[in-house]
């Protein structure tokens, strides 16, 4: 793991990695060295409906260092990028350690975001209603061409997203982004560390915890989300969720659930390391 000698006491650190790669315990010996917050920049673990899947910091861990922006939010609850820089904008007076593996607030962070406006209740509805009947398309076509031809159109919530900001205010989702606002930290401001760990190691690390994350009661956290599980919520995104639910709803074995939430975990650490690899060239790179 890193060498703490070799990262600042002064700066504020930023560190990414893929999931099961160890960033929440080298965050946490940083903040135990520094007296930093550690404030979290994963998209999943801000829902406190799931701990032990998202591998969300424990209640123990979570009081003996001071933690920000960890399960804050209701399962039902929407948020976005410009929601997250918000809410983190006001820890930025002290030290801090910002961990997690969702590249994309990493990048806003760094290298700032355009502040769309927030869609309105009504257009979120209309929004939402076109998404889960299956009408991509109609919205697609009533998307700018510049936005269709830089979203992914395979991913029906990017989709979604693109369409709410023309609804709502008659502009292209590009047109908006073309006007990024400052960064809340540069770059050269901050200690860029990104988590590098060898491929092999980190799979059997996945299988490891996640067999872990059920012996310490995972199922049992589903079967109690699962009276309210949504599959279009943003909160129903934690790796493993749909194949628990989909075991307790009688779709699987435990076993078949098991593993396809492995092999899920396993093809989300293969993403966050795309990212690391292509958008964090300039971050340190800590191999492991």
């Amino acid at each position: 793991m890193a060498d703490l000698s070799k990262i600042s006491r002064e700066r504020p650190v930023l560190l990414f990695g893929p999931t099961a790669s160890g960033k929440s315990g080298l965050a946490m010996e940083l903040a135990a060295r520094d007296g930093r917050l550690i404030v979290n920049a994963d998209a999943l673990q801000v829902y406190g409906n799931w701990r032990l899947l998202t591998a969300r910091p424990s209640a123990a861990d979570e009081a003996a260092l001071p933690h920000a922006l960890y399960g804050h939010l209701a399962r039902s609850d929407a948020y976005s990028v410009g929601a997250w820089l918000r809410d983190l904008a006001p820890h930025l007076t002290r030290p801090v350690v910002i961990v997690g593996g969702t590249g994309l607030y990493f990048t806003a962070l760094t290298q700032g975001l355009a502040q769309i406006p927030a869609s309105p209740p009504e257009v979120r509805a209309e929004a939402d209603a076109l998404r889960s009947t299956g009408r991509l398309a109609e919205m697609l076509s009533q998307i700018d061409p510049e936005t269709r031809a830089r979203i992914d159109i395979a991913n029906p919530m990017r989709v979604q997203r693109a369409w709410e900001v023309w609804r709502a205010t008659g502009r292209g989702l590009v047109a908006w982004q073309a006007e990024t606002g400052p960064a809340l930290i540069a770059l050269e401001q901050a200690e860029t560390l990104v988590l590098r760990p060898d491929v092999s190691w980190l799979d059997s690390l996945i299988t490891r915890r996640f067999h872990a994350m059920i012996a310490a009661g995972a199922l049992d956290e589903a079967r109690a989300e699962a009276p309210y599980y949504d599959p279009a919520l943003p909160s129903a995104k934690a790796i493993g969720a749909a194949e628990l639910i989909g075991h307790l709803r009688g779709e699987s074995s435990l076993d078949q659930a098991i593993a396809g939430a492995i092999l899920a975990s396993r093809q989300y650490a293969k993403r966050q390391r795309t990212w690391g690899r292509s958008r964090m060239a300039e971050w340190r790179e800590i191999a492991i």
